[in-house]
């Protein structure tokens, strides 16, 4: 299997911002793809390869001009007025109920209404980053569309938290609902599968009307779970959408047994879709000592995890999401793809 990585993504790193005194969920940091590109290297599970370059086409098919010209100068427009040494951009304020939209005020505003939580940073090397990360989806998709039976993009920052129009939970553009277009606009038929302990929420809102792309997400009910307001099991689409969108959200404390049961029952979904290609969000924060999640899936279910996306027997794009356990990280995300590889 063949990993697509790039090296951009060490210049986006939240964990420097601690030296201003900014508070922040340092855990979405360059390590964790660093760890992870040194497993697949170890367990010779494929060669590593550099992204192609790719135009913006691909990201306006998918986001609001806006909000990718936004997220590409606001580190400018922060450090304008702040300063060179400003800590990283983060919204102090949001049009919440009975206020207005503010995308045509200054970087405050648009910060407030681009971002739907305070947990995404931008700051030099950001914007790099994230366009690195659409660099690798594309070319790991462009790889199975030329023939290869899978391809991992080891796409940091993380995207399937990003909507057509926001950006938030550690994601600025959404990788790989950016690929599930480029496959459609391609002639294929995709569909998405998320196991991420978090509902791929921006990937939902994008596809929610369609019914040419299948969303189905495994993930931890959103009444205890972050991104909290979306990702219920009666969002089904709306429209022609209708039925082509599966929530399966799943209790605190789950385990591989339960885990498992509505996984195969994605899967099952996603056969009776009938799709040519398979996109799965690949999310590792359902592992047993996840730091920010509650989960209890262990480091050998993984394997089991690779060999029932195997079992679909269709052509595999794996993106990487979520997953902040430093220490495992490589080990279980290895686990995947040399369960798929086996199965």
């Amino acid at each position: 299997m063949k990993t697509f990585y790039s090296p951009a993504h060490l210049g986006h790193d939240p964990l420097s911002q601690f030296e201003h005194g900014q508070l922040l969920p340092a855990v979405e940091i360059p390590v964790r793809a660093e760890r992870v590109r040194a497993e697949v290297e170890a367990r010779k599970l494929g060669p590593v390869l550099a992204p192609s370059a790719f135009d913006d086409g691909p990201i306006l098919r998918v986001h609001d001009a806006g909000l990718v010209e936004f997220l590409g100068v606001c580190h400018a427009e922060w450090t304008k007025r702040y300063g060179e040494d400003a800590p990283a951009a983060l919204p102090s304020a949001w049009p919440a109920h009975g206020l207005r939209d503010g995308r045509h005020g200054d970087v405050e505003s648009k910060l407030g209404s681009y971002a739907f939580s305070a947990d995404t940073p931008i700051m030099r090397g950001t914007w790099e980053a994230t366009r690195a990360a659409v660099n690798v989806v594309l070319s790991a998709a462009q790889a199975i569309k030329n023939g290869d039976r899978s391809a991992f993009a080891l796409t940091r920052p993380p995207g399937h938290h990003a909507g057509s129009d926001v950006f938030g939970g550690f994601c600025y553009l959404n990788n790989i609902a950016i690929a599930a277009q480029w496959f459609a606009d391609n002639g294929m038929r995709p569909a998405v599968l998320d196991v991420d302990y978090h509902h791929g929420n921006g990937t939902q809102e994008i596809f929610y009307k369609r019914p040419d792309i299948f969303f189905c997400s495994v993930h931890a009910d959103p009444s205890f779970a972050y991104p909290h307001f979306l990702g219920f099991a009666d969002e089904r689409g709306v429209g022609p959408g209708e039925g082509f969108n599966l929530n399966l959200p799943l209790p605190e404390g789950t385990d591989w047994k339960i885990f498992d049961e509505a996984l195969l029952r994605g899967i099952k979904a996603v056969e009776t879709f009938g799709p040519d290609v398979v996109l799965v969000s690949l999310g590792l924060d359902t592992y047993i000592d996840d730091p920010i999640a509650a989960f209890q899936i262990k480091a050998a279910d993984y394997l089991r995890l690779g060999e029932r996306i195997a079992a679909l027997k269709l052509p595999t794009l794996f993106v990487f999401e979520g997953g902040y356990n430093v220490e495992a990280l490589g080990h279980i995300t290895a686990n995947v793809l040399e369960g798929f590889a086996g199965g």
